[in-house]
């Protein structure tokens, strides 16, 4: 009977801490636009709008003429840099770089959010002794890079301004 009262206790208190620090579930994201355009069937394209129709309010659509904004991609670069080398002269350390550009407009070439790019990096370590394991590791890396690139550019989104009548 004691350890469900310890374990009452300490959910009560983990909560309480969790409150009085600011703490607050993501929730969704407000996007300046009712309905957006995302072309492509990348892994990004494809997270990315699977995130949208999630976390926000925004209707994808089919094209791009029936949409209030389109977002286009202009580039998504994977690269793998050499970081560091071992006294052999054998690679010690890699470094992972996962770069996006992209730009968001209205059907008459307005921008919501002008060109941009978002890079993103992760080292990783080398052994030649674990060469499957590191694979793994370098896509399992990639996969949350792109993850986190996703929640970055709903960010970017969110934070986009209306574009100015010209």
């Amino acid at each position: 009977m004691s350890w469900s009262r310890t374990i009452a206790a300490a959910a009560l208190l983990g909560a309480a801490i969790l409150a009085g620090c600011g703490f607050q579930l993501r929730g969704q994201a407000s996007l300046p636009f009712s309905s957006l355009y995302v072309p492509g069937s990348s892994p990004l394209a494809v997270e990315l709008k699977r995130n949208i129709v999630a976390s926000t309010h925004t209707r994808l659509v089919d094209r791009d003429r029936d949409a209030q904004a389109i977002l286009g991609f202009t580039h998504e670069v994977r690269e793998k840099v050499i970081l560091s080398f071992n006294t052999s002269g054998l690679v010690r350390e890699f470094q992972l770089r996962y770069r996006v550009g992209f730009r968001v407009h209205d059907p008459k070439g307005r921008d919501y959010v002008s060109a941009s790019e978002i890079q993103l990096t992760r080292d990783i370590s080398f052994n030649d002794a674990q060469v499957l394991a590191k694979e793994s590791e370098e896509q399992l890396l990639y996969r949350d890079m792109q993850a986190d690139m996703v929640q970055q550019i709903i960010r970017r989104l969110a934070a986009a301004k209306p574009p100015a009548d010209q």
